[in-house]
C-alpha cells in the first residue's frame, strides 16, 4: 500500500505515477476535522429542521453522536436521505479542508502551479444498509468521458478523506492499483451510478485491496483508478469527504467552472479565506 507518514516529492509522485494513490497518514490536524464535523452538523440541523416542518419527526436529535445522527434523523425516512451535499458546502471552516496549505503543494507536484477546486466536492454520510450510498466499481474519468465523448482526459487529482474510522466493515473504499494506465474502460449505468463492465473487471478484483484509513488520514488518487465504496454494514454512519483539483488550463467540461486554488497566472482569482469561500456559491 502507497502510504505516506513524512511526504517528500519523489517517492510520493513515483508511487501516484505507478500505483494510481497514495494515503498521506495524519495529515490533517483534528482541528480541521472537527471544523469540518461542525459544518456538516450545521447541515444536519437544516435537515432536522425540514423533516420537523413536515410531521416526520418531532426532536431534532441534537444530542446524538456525530456518526449516528442523520441516521437518527431519517431512521423512518429514508425516502427524504440526501446521498450527499455538494452546493451546500461553503462553510467558512471547509476552506481549511479544501484550501489547505500543504495539500495544495502536494497537488502542485502531480499537477503544476494552476490549480482549481474542481466543480465536484462532496460530503457523503454512508447510511448503513441502504443501496442509496452504495457506490459501484467505476472510474470517475468514465463520468467526464460519457459527457464529452471523451474528447480529452482530465489532469485531476481526486482527494478523500474519512470523517470517521474507514473500514471493510463500514464501507471503506477499495481500489484496484495500476488501473489508472488503462485509459477510460466500458462503463454501464445503474440505477444510481455508472459501473465498470462486469467483463473487465472479471479481469482485474482478484488485485483489489481495501483502503482503511482513520480521520486525518488523505488518500489522494488517479480519476482514471479503478474503485468503488463497500457497503455498510454497521449501525453507524461513515461520514467521508471527497473532492477533486484539476489543471485549471484544461475546461472543466462541465457548465460549472470550479474555484481557483492556486494561479501564478491569476492570483487575484484564487480563494483567499474563510470569508471568501462563505461567499461564493457552488459553479
Amino acid at each position: 500500500m502507497s502510504s505516506f507518514t513524512n511526504v517528500d516529492e519523489t517517492g510520493l509522485t513515483e508511487s501516484f505515477d505507478r500505483d494510481g494513490y497514495v494515503i498521506l497518514k495524519a495529515f490533517l490536524s483534528s482541528t480541521v476535522i472537527e471544523g469540518v464535523k461542525e459544518e456538516l452538523n450545521v447541515l444536519v440541523d437544516r435537515q432536522a429542521e425540514r423533516l420537523m416542518a413536515a410531521g416526520r419527526i418531532t426532536e431534532p436529535y441534537d444530542d446524538a453522536p456525530f456518526d449516528t445522527r442523520i441516521a437518527r434523523v431519517f431512521e423512518h425516512s429514508m425516502d427524504m436521505a440526501p446521498t450527499s451535499f455538494r452546493p451546500e458546502l461553503h462553510g467558512p471552516r471547509l476552506f481549511d479542508l479544501f484550501f489547505h496549505p500543504r495539500l495544495l503543494d502536494v497537488v502542485e507536484w502531480l499537477l503544476g502551479p494552476e490549480i482549481r477546486l474542481y466543480p465536484n466536492y462532496t460530503a457523503r454520510p454512508k447510511f448503513p444498509e441502504w443501496k442509496g450510498t452504495l457506490v459501484l466499481w467505476h472510474q470517475d474519468g468514465g463520468y467526464t468521458a460519457q459527457a464529452a465523448d471523451g474528447v480529452e482526459i482530465l489532469r485531476m487529482v481526486n482527494v478523500w478523506a474519512p470523517l470517521v474510522p474507514a473500514t471493510e466493515k463500514n464501507g471503506c473504499m477499495q481500489f484496484v492499483p495500476g488501473t489508472h494506465r488503462l485509459g477510460v474502460v466500458h462503463h454501464e449505468k445503474r440505477e444510481y451510478y455508472l459501473e465498470i463492465g462486469q467483463e473487465e473487471l472479471d479481469l482485474r478484483l482478484g488485485q483489489a485491496v481495501s483502503i482503511e484509513v482513520d480521520p486525518g488520514d488523505v488518500v489522494l488518487f488517479h480519476n482514471l483508478m479503478f474503485h468503488c465504496g463497500l457497503p455498510n454494514r454497521t449501525r453507524t454512519v461513515r461520514w467521508s469527504m471527497d473532492w477533486r483539483y484539476q489543471d485549471a488550463t484544461q475546461s472543466t467540461m462541465r457548465p460549472h467552472v470550479g474555484h481557483p486554488a492556486r494561479s501564478v497566472k491569476a492570483p487575484e482569482n484564487v480563494v483567499r479565506n474563510r470569508k471568501d469561500w462563505a461567499g461564493r456559491i457552488f459553479q
